[in-house]
């Protein structure tokens, strides 16, 4: 199944990733946010906060938002 990935970390992208279903938000995290820790990050799904085991749906939109800004 397909998800958008907005990733607003640096470099700012936008891209579709396939997924396998019953992905949860937190396995997602780990293989497309890779040397962040989960805690710095602001994760939406669909524009709403979401808990760690929330599981992906077909369509759905996620964001990652660094909380924390290096060298700021």
């Amino acid at each position: 199944m397909r998800v958008l990935f907005i990733n607003n970390d640096g470099g700012d992208f936008a891209d579709y990733v396939t997924v396998e279903p019953n992905t949860p938000i937190q396995k997602f995290l780990d293989q497309h946010t890779a040397g962040r820790k989960p805690e710095d990050l602001l994760i939406r799904v669909n524009r709403q906060p979401v808990p760690r085991d929330y599981v992906l749906q077909e369509g759905d939109r996620v964001s990652a938002t660094p909380t924390k800004i290096e060298g700021a």
